[in-house]
């Protein structure tokens, strides 16, 4: 599986490449590329009364005149509907001439339901918003019912962002080239893609890797070598010790979800630190979980001295009130001393952005630990206000601007999850599940991330993995997940990965 996101511009890049490399020059790529889409509309809408093949001006356009060409040939019933005439000289130009069936202008366009339009308008280069024709034609195509196929990206979803400009196809199926891109797994775009499919044209997997592409579908494939086995003679603090923050006596529920997860994914020893008046209510809930009673940030040193776990999950349950983003920038040297790692997620995101200034300016200090940031959307706009208000950002640029002030791996959640790290890597999760958005079930990711932190796991594929892990238990549990399922529900993934 080939897991590279690529950027239209790298894209463009990759075309460039090979078009120089040889043995295929441009006419031959747009050819492969209108026989690869030919080939899936015949596989996947045999039955199809009408095609109708809408056109634009550039390689796109091209790639959709060598479509038309073929399934004519097929002895299909196509109608080309072009916007705009392709550059003299181009190979989109050339792709015209050879193409047999007459195009008229895309302003007549009609079509009736079940019809199938291949829309090969723009893909994923699209840079402006969808306007006058074109957006008639969208609204026209909806409200008739027809199947869509689109060549690359639906017009009007942008590659690098996934964002809609003004309006989008709604595809069934989406056929794109060597690698998919961003806006295939970025929201909104995402929804507009349907089915995707990459196709092979002739674009050696070399070329890709020459790119230097620092971003990457979330797939067991990019981490699975640095997951976590337990040897023959581990013992449990061999497999690492988690030590979890716990709210009040009414706000415990939180951690000892964030606990077990992290026990279930592997941790050897895991630890709730808990203020004294709630200690009770945690061991009444509790059997393979140690307890601590830590009231202070002097019992917290003393206990991180003394036992060493190699993660902490701070957030969660804790309340999001002002002392406990205190807490937490005290804590940091404190925790670079003793500890690998901490996730900080819920309040511990909430709190430190009250304090955001002095929060960034300890987390970025050379006696922080290494931090991984889980916030969904609200917390991320209180996290960076600026960030989240920005629409020319994508989900990935927020996430990795984000990255680079506070110097933590960030999760940026969502159903298109982006993991970006430090070192400038990033991943978009494509597993997400609508059935995650339940309360609790963000507490049990930070677990997961604690729990492979503390074997031993990199950061950034302990967040990736997790991530992924997190999506893949809740879509095999199905209807009716609650959070508590989540723990559990890791097992028979857990179960797939050590094989």
């Amino acid at each position: 599986m080939r897991i590279e996101l690529l950027t239209p511009d790298e894209m463009a890049e990759a075309d460039a490449h090979a078009i120089r490399r040889g043995p295929q020059n441009g006419m031959e790529l747009m050819r492969r590329a209108g026989h690869a889409v030919a080939t899936v509309a015949l596989q996947r809408f045999p039955a199809v009364r009408q095609v109708h093949v809408l056109c634009g001006p550039g390689n796109n356009g091209g790639d959709g005149y060598v479509v038309a060409q073929i399934l004519a040939g097929s002895g299909v019933s196509v109608a080309v509907w072009s916007e705009g005439e392709p550059r003299k000289g181009t190979d989109a130009a050339r792709a015209r001439s050879e193409c047999v069936v007459a195009a008229r202008p895309l302003a007549e366009f009609a079509c009736e339901a079940d019809d199938l339009i291949v829309d090969a308008l723009f893909g994923a280069g699209l840079a402006r918003e969808i306007s006058g024709d074109v957006a008639s034609v969208i609204k026209r195509a909806r409200d008739a019912g027809a199947h869509s196929l689109a060549i690359d990206l639906p017009s009007g979803v942008s590659g690098a962002s996934g964002q809609i400009l003004g309006d989008a196809f709604d595809a069934d199926l989406t056929v794109t080239f060597v690698r998919k891109k961003p806006g295939h797994l970025l929201q909104p775009g995402r929804s507009k893609c349907g089915d995707v499919v990459v196709a092979d044209i002739g674009i050696h997997d070399e070329i890709v890797a020459g790119l230097g592409v620092s971003c990457f579908e979330n797939v067991p494939k990019l981490w699975e070598d640095r997951f976590p086995h337990t040897e023959v003679d581990a013992h449990k603090y061999s497999r690492g010790h988690v030590a979890v923050f716990s709210g009040g006596a009414t706000a415990t529920g939180a951690a000892r979800l964030a606990a077990m997860a992290a026990a279930r994914v592997g941790a050897g020893a895991v630890t709730l630190m808990s203020p004294a008046n709630a200690l009770q209510v945690s061991a009444a809930h509790l059997t393979s979980i140690m307890l601590r009673e830590t009231d202070t940030l002097e019992d917290v040193r003393d206990f991180l001295a003394e036992r060493r776990p190699r993660a902490l999950v701070f957030g969660p349950g804790l309340g999001p009130q002002v002392e406990v983003g205190r807490f937490l920038i005290d804590l940091l040297p404190v925790a670079h001393e003793h500890c690998g790692g901490i996730v900080i997620d819920a309040d511990g995101l909430t709190s430190a952005s009250k304090q955001l200034d002095d929060f960034v300016a300890a987390a970025t200090s050379e006696r922080a630990p290494e931090l991984v940031l889980t916030p969904h959307a609200g917390e991320f706009a209180r996290l960076f206000p600026d960030l989240a208000a920005d629409d020319r950002l994508s989900k990935l640029d927020k996430a990795r601007q984000a990255t680079a002030r506070t110097g933590a791996t960030v999760v940026y959640k969502g159903p298109d999850t982006v993991i970006a790290a430090p070192d400038g890597r990033a991943v978009i999760n494509a597993n997400g599940t609508p059935l995650l958005a339940t309360a609790g079930s963000g507490d049990v990711l930070s677990g997961l991330i604690a729990g492979l932190l503390a074997q031993g796991m990199p950061t950034f594929d302990a967040a990736c993995a997790a991530v992924w892990m997190h999506a893949e238990a809740a879509a095999r549990f199905g209807p009716g997940l609650i959070a508590e399922d989540l723990p559990a529900a890791i097992c028979p993934v857990l179960r797939e990965l050590r094989r």
